[in-house]
């Protein structure tokens, strides 16, 4: 290589003195013939693989020279305007999901977030293997989006803003790829198979040498294509490895292939050894089809789990201020802006309804097919189907922050969190490679030594019986099934190593209002003070109340509710509609609310929350009573308001019973907790606890040695949601409640409770059979590979079968 010859590939630089391309590498200032060559140089040298170059004995290859017009064009992805439709805000950090493009195993998994978290700015990275998709969340401040895009792409893979659409496409380009890969692969299969197997077993008689060379030489010409072509998706795995300084399953099945191809090559051309290219080209197709056959399930798994935008319309009906109707893309739907949603439609985007009543069939979001029914204020979510009525929707959430696209990102988020069996099997598969490797080299010692003219191919065997492909497999196979499984019937996880912690729970705590109750809360009675009209108590309790997003609030603003009760007061006066004006509103969670209405301060909430000590005595004059309305601490007006068990309490908490310690932790007065549940499986009881004080309960159980899992879907439940082994937001929780969840309810079914206990241990149940196998297969096959015993043929076919075994096991989840 002369000073005037390309230092990356050793081509001839056209024009030597104009100085274009160049860069620094081992100290020196060094010549690129073309930008590829000066990308690929700088990519090597801010990996920290530099000394790639000082130990090399042939120039790379020349660099495609249009991967700088390709990171160029990536630079169109740092324009806000076009973020503000994938991007997302997290504080003052950014957080997008990736389509990849380029995935073969977990191993490329690990790769990426090896890689992209030695970037600055980068603040976390998951990559979810089983649906080709990538979480990261990076500082705007130190980092663009295209330059992580373009560190993906200088390693071999391409990422792109996930798109639905653009994901089911990018899904179709890999299939159409694997297909040729695997037809070419089988169709020469057939043929050299065929060809061999005749000579192996002298089907076509005593044939002279040269008969026998031309065989030799055709069924070369057969393999090659298939080494080349079908095989190349290995070796690109095993180069992004190496590269990264690290080993992965495609390592040894690369050393494998080439190995036995070359092998086969010097025989042939020699015309002295055997070859073995039946066993390549069988190698190869199977590999791919085990590899196929994972494609399509996680592919399966995801279209449940995370392709829920499919649902949503393109198009939605606008209705102008003027009155008149516009068609218009959903996405360009904008907060406030009006829908129109006739009967039969689907809902496109989330909004409250402002007109109309109508039954929805909420099903693709919460699993439950009876439909829901909609009327004035009642929220929509995009992705719904209107069945019997025309609606009016108010926009409240962009396309972006639908709940259809929150569920998303959630399921993404959890996959960022692995369960420690993922994380053995990761670090123990990388680990087991190296053994492979090293105890091959040592097998091929020992043989070479003994003098053995089989010590190549047995080799050979060893590296091809023992890659731990379906190690790599055993436990993101489960886990992108069983979730799957479980939104599929409206249980939405935060966290996949929630479903690890499931099974070791021994202790439930549960909240009573809203939870173990339907939260429709009507007022059974009502005390009122003398002097104080029930019409204006009622009224002044009910301008509170709307402030308010507590169950209890809906049995103040329902007025049939209001008319009933002050009937029952025997008064003849109308109802008071006064609508008054509530100022310096204020929400004590496991307390109650307090405002100025007039400039006067008003509280309502528990006895200990409102009533001052000196007007506590009063309290026993109605000791039914659980909510109390007060003016400066003096009581205004008590009222008893009731709640019943939701259809499906006593059968959920019978199984639960079965296996688990039972308790309910309520804010309600002691009286109503046992009332409600004198008739249910409850071990412990307790009420008229603060949001403190239930925390402090369920720390006392875990202090005590319990795994704690609490429900609850109120704001005063996030504090001991939060401090839970495992935390349940159930039916319609509250923001805060689903933010400090581990597991969020979409539908309003208790039952579904037992069935994500029993999809955590067919899970774990399944990735212990996963590993089982995996591990027991590698060490049961490695004597019989070692010994010779195993041709290189047999541990193509076993390998492949041990990894088709743990897919369709997996998969097995989906139909449970």
């Amino acid at each position: 290589m002369t000073k005037h010859d390309c230092y990356h590939c050793g081509l001839p630089i056209a024009s030597p003195d104009n100085g274009k391309f160049t860069t620094v590498i081992l100290g020196q200032q060094r010549d690129m013939c073309c930008p590829g060559c000066l990308a690929v140089a700088e990519a090597i040298v801010n990996n920290g693989l530099e000394d790639y170059y000082q130990f090399r004995t042939e120039p790379a290859q020349k660099s495609d020279d249009g991967i700088l017009e390709t990171l160029d064009k990536l630079k169109v992805y740092d324009d806000p305007s076009l973020q503000e439709e994938f991007v997302f805000e997290e504080g003052q950090d950014k957080q997008i999901q990736l389509t990849l493009e380029g995935i073969t195993c977990a191993a490329c998994g690990w790769l990426i977030e090896k890689q992209l978290s030695k970037v600055k700015g980068i603040k976390q990275v998951a990559v979810n293997v089983q649906e080709r998709r990538a979480l990261v969340t990076w500082s705007p401040f130190q980092i663009k989006l295209s330059q992580i895009l373009s560190t993906l792409k200088r390693i071999g893979y391409v990422g792109s803003p996930f798109h639905p659409d653009e994901h089911e496409a990018s899904y179709k380009r890999e299939q159409k790829t694997f297909l040729k890969k695997l037809g070419l692969a089988g169709i020469m299969t057939m043929q050299v198979m065929m060809l061999m197997t005749g000579l192996y077993f002298d089907w076509f008689g005593a044939i002279e040498l040269e008969t026998r060379q031309y065989f030799y030489w055709v069924a070369l010409t057969l393999t090659t294509p298939v080494v080349l072509y079908s095989g190349s998706t290995f070796y690109v795995g095993a180069a992004k490895a190496l590269s990264a300084r690290t080993v992965n399953m495609d390592v040894p099945v690369t050393l494998a292939i080439f190995g036995t191809y070359i092998a086969g090559i010097r025989s042939t051309v020699l015309e002295q050894g055997e070859v073995y290219f039946e066993s390549i080209c069988m190698f190869i197709f199977l590999l791919l089809l085990s590899r196929f056959l994972e494609h399509r399930s996680r592919h399966r798994a995801a279209q449940i789990s995370a392709n829920m935008m499919q649902y949503v319309p393109v198009s939605a009906t606008k209705l102008l201020p003027d009155g008149s109707l516009t068609e218009c893309l959903a996405k360009q739907l904008k907060i406030d802006d009006v829908v129109l949603v006739k009967p039969g439609e689907t809902i496109p985007i989330d909004g409250v309804v402002t007109e109309g009543n109508a039954a929805v069939d909420e099903s693709m979001l919460t699993g439950e097919f009876n439909p829901v029914r909609k009327s004035n204020s009642s929220p929509v979510y995009g992705g719904t189907v209107c069945q019997d009525g025309t609606l009016t929707i108010t926009v409240t959430q962009t396309l972006k922050n639908a709940l259809v696209n929150q569920i998303v990102r959630l399921q993404a988020s959890a996959m960022a969190s692995k369960p420690k069996a993922a994380q053995i099997a990761d670090n123990f598969s990388r680990y087991f490679v190296t053994a492979v490797l090293l105890i091959s080299a040592l097998t091929y010692g020992f043989w070479a030594y003994q003098g053995s003219d089989e010590a190549f191919w047995i080799t050979i065997s060893v590296l091809v019986a023992t890659c731990p492909c379906a190690l790599g497999l055993a436990t993101p196979s489960a886990l992108t099934c069983a979730m799957a499984k479980l939104n599929r019937q409206g249980i939405l996880l935060k966290r996949a190593d929630a479903l690890e912690q499931i099974t070791d729970i021994d202790t439930i705590a549960l909240d009573k209002t809203g939870t173990l109750t339907k939260g429709k809360f009507t007022i059974s009675n009502a005390w009122y003070a003398d002097g104080v009209d029930s019409n204006s108590a009622l009224s002044i309790a009910r301008a509170l109340e709307s402030r308010s997003e507590h169950p209890i609030a809906k049995a103040f603003s329902d007025g049939v509710a209001l008319s009933e009760i002050s009937a029952s007061r025997g008064s003849a006066d109308a109802i008071d509609n006064t609508v008054h004006k509530v100022t310096n509103f204020t929400v004590t969670p496991g307390g109650g609310i307090s405002g100025e209405i007039n400039d006067t301060l008003f509280s309502m909430g528990s006895a200990a929350f409102s009533v001052h000590e000196s007007q506590l005595k009063l309290i026993e004059a109605f000791p039914s009573a659980n909510v109390f309305l007060t003016v400066k601490g003096r009581i205004m007006a008590a009222y008893e308001v009731k709640d019943s068990l939701r259809e499906d309490t006593q059968e959920t908490l019978d199984i639960l019973a079965a296996s688990h310690t039972l308790a309910v932790l309520s804010g309600d007065t002691q009286q109503n907790v046992n009332a409600l549940t004198a008739p249910l499986p409850i071990s412990t009881a307790k009420g008229g606890l603060t949001p403190e004080q239930k925390y402090e309960a369920v720390q006392a159980m875990q202090q005590s040695g319990a795994k704690v899992m609490m429900m609850g879907d109120g704001i005063n439940d996030a504090p001991v949601l939060a401090s839970a082994d495992v935390a349940i937001a159930v039916g319609n929780a509250t923001d805060v409640a689903k933010t400090a969840a581990d597991v969020i309810l979409l539908g309003d079914q208790l039952l579904s409770v037992p069935e994500l206990i029993r999809t955590a241990h067919q899970v774990k149940q399944k990735i212990r059979q996963n590993i089982g196998w995996s591990v027991g297969y590698n060490v049961l096959i490695l004597p019989f590979a070692v010994s010779g015993l195993l041709s290189p043929w047999m541990a193509v076919v076993g390998m492949s079968l041990s990894s088709i075994i743990v897919v369709t096991n997996s998969t097995r989840l989906l139909s449970k």
